[in-house]
């Protein structure tokens, strides 16, 4: 078995503590609306095809009593659902997975009071649900489970229990579980979730504050260090207009503060800042 140092990493944040936890990486291959020969050059690892390896990171935090996973990631390595999505998306390779790195951490399931869901991407869900003898169970059954309004109203299978969203969601949902987000919303004193639309419409990001510290796990605000400098390299198929928003929003916010931040796609442990340069703004990496 893979230590759990090879895929857990916790730092303190005032009287927080958190922990990213990674799910592995896969191959991706985003195609920015940018000029390909620019991008090219801040990714020189992108293959013939654009494709590229990226990190797959969730987070844990530990703030007063409150036990808070962000993004539960995928679902376990053996799972079906593994087999569906690394079917979808070649070149998966997956560490322990989340229970194991739970079980690591001395955190078990029924101890999880939130669950803060950035985004219906299935990398980003999954895992809110696990097999138990052949059928789906809500993997934190005490946890409420919060999702940005939008994300969930425009799945338009919804009431299709077996949609990939609507199956895992709706188990929490029929829990009584599922809490919507519109706005920003306090979690709990020193966490917030924040409304972050552009990579989906009811996209959100996390942050804590204690002791003076911040920290954001960002999700899919953005996925590589170089869309920290080109805040318009977005991939294909987002709200372009809406997601260079709420990039500038996070800057303003952050920047200032010296906040540490977390991207699900970076390289683990993911630890950096968004930095001034001449230019603008640039990630560096803390870890």
């Amino acid at each position: 078995m893979t230590p759990p140092g090879d895929y857990t990493a916790t730092r303190k944040f005032g009287d927080a503590a958190v922990t990213i936890i990674s799910e592995g990486s896969m191959s991706w291959a985003p195609k920015f609306v940018a000029p390909e020969a620019e991008w090219r050059r801040a990714v020189p690892e992108a293959g013939a095809d654009g494709a590229f390896t990226i990190g797959l990171n969730l987070a844990h935090i530990r703030i007063g009593n409150a036990s808070i996973l962000v993004d539960p990631g995928l679902d376990d390595p053996d799972s079906a659902w593994q087999r569906r999505f690394a079917a979808r998306w070649p070149g998966v390779r997956r560490s322990p997975g989340l229970e194991h790195a739970l079980a690591a951490l001395g955190i078990r399931a029924g101890e999880v009071t939130h669950v803060c869901i950035t985004h219906a991407h299935g990398d980003h869900f999954g895992g809110v649900t696990l097999e138990r003898e052949g059928r789906d169970v809500a993997r934190f059954p005490r946890a409420r489970h919060l999702i940005g309004r939008a994300d969930w109203a425009r799945n338009p299978a919804r009431e299709d229990r077996g949609s990939e969203l609507a199956g895992r969601l709706g188990i929490v949902e029929g829990l009584g579980l599922l809490d919507l987000v519109d706005d920003e919303r306090e979690i709990v004193p020193g966490a917030t979730i924040i409304p972050a639309p552009g990579e989906t419409p009811g996209h959100t990001i996390v942050r804590v504050h204690s002791a003076g510290e911040a920290f954001y796990y960002v999700g899919d605000l953005f996925h590589l260090p170089c869309e920290v400098e080109h805040h318009d390299w977005i991939p294909a198929g987002r709200d372009q207009a809406a997601m260079r928003a709420s990039r500038g929003r996070l800057v303003a916010d952050a920047v200032p503060e010296r906040a540490t931040l977390v991207f699900t796609h970076e390289r683990f442990p993911a630890w950096g800042r968004i930095v001034r340069d001449p230019g603008g703004y640039r990630w560096e990496r803390a870890w």
